[in-house]
């Protein structure tokens, strides 16, 4: 049997998350402080137009350069769109996004024809126009927000009522945990490449929350079988029985999923590629912090209260 002990070096994992979830909270300051939000949100939102255009490659000449950043502003600026976001995508910087106000048809042909007439001829079948109205955006926000508590919430009741209430906090901190320094990844990209977070972000948290808990769940089940099957023995050395008996498990489970979430990210397209990445992220962490922090998290509490071998666990289902 391996041998290895998580609550040896629990020190040293406490150390690794906390420093991970201060410099997550730190981004998302310094994006607050930028952009008023503590990740970029994109038309989802706060509502707006979004236009996406590609140069037509197939006109000679057309793309002998990258699209510049200070063209498009340049022609925003003339038609009184100058805080809008741009964005430059594709390896050769032939895709252009811009954020703007919500714009009318009439709007959105005028400044396509102007950004043409600057910039080169766009692809017309590649042209993406995206419209979202500011209510609409603040439900979707709200909505998610809701949905990410009822689900902490259903979390925490479950765990408590299938072990105990400690399990059930820990379980929650570690979930907490995946998903602020998810959302901190994403706010340092938001902040160095202008990445936006749209509704699938919101998709992504609550898949990585299931994901996270389910991993959680099953370390907990052998710490508590083995709990009833030898209450005498120390704590620690439950949880490390307990961890080294579910690591394969979790390995193997971790990485078939994100073997298809890397070929998403890679081939999947603009839309579901930060997704993909997102859950990646979230799924990772979800791995460590079920084995690192909220096993080691319980260890520690039941040793310090003198639960260790006290514990009345729940017979298993």
């Amino acid at each position: 049997m391996i041998k290895f002990s998580v609550t040896k070096k629990r020190n040293l994992w406490w150390a690794i998350s906390g420093i991970a979830f201060i410099a997550s909270i730190a981004a998302m300051v310094i994006s607050f402080t930028i952009l008023n939000a503590p990740i970029r949100p994109g038309i989802d939102f706060i509502g707006g137009t979004r236009l996406q255009f590609e140069r037509d490659c197939s006109i000679a000449n057309n793309c002998d350069r990258p699209i510049e950043t200070a063209e498009v502003r340049e022609v925003l600026e003339a038609q009184n769109l100058g805080n809008s976001s741009i964005q430059l995508l594709g390896d050769n910087q032939q895709i252009l996004s811009i954020r703007t106000p919500n714009l009318n048809v009439e709007q959105r042909t005028t400044l396509q024809s102007a950004l043409s007439e600057k910039i080169g001829q766009f692809d017309p079948k590649a042209i993406q126009i995206d419209s979202v109205g500011p209510t609409v955006g603040e439900e979707l926000f709200v909505s998610g927000i809701l949905a990410l508590i009822v689900a902490f919430f259903g979390i925490i009741v479950y765990l408590s009522i299938r072990f105990q209430f400690d399990y059930a906090l820990f379980a929650i901190l570690a979930l907490f945990h995946d998903v602020v320094i998810t959302a901190g990844v994403f706010a340092v990209l938001g902040l160095a490449i202008g990445l936006e977070v749209d509704s699938l972000f919101l998709v992504a948290l609550l898949t990585i929350v299931g994901f996270s808990v389910n991993d959680t769940v099953v370390i907990y089940d052998r710490i508590r079988e083995t709990i009833t099957a030898n209450p005498q023995r120390p704590i620690n050395e439950i949880v490390d029985d307990a961890v080294i008996q579910t690591l394969g498990r979790s390995i193997n489970t971790t990485l078939t999923t994100i073997l298809p979430l890397l070929a998403i990210f890679l081939f999947g397209g603009q839309t579901l590629k930060f997704f993909a990445l997102a859950l990646i992220v979230g799924f990772i962490l979800g791995a460590y912090s079920s084995i690192f922090v909220a096993s080691t998290l319980l260890a520690w509490w039941r040793k310090s209260r003198g639960k260790a071998t006290l514990v009345t666990a729940k017979p298993s289902e």
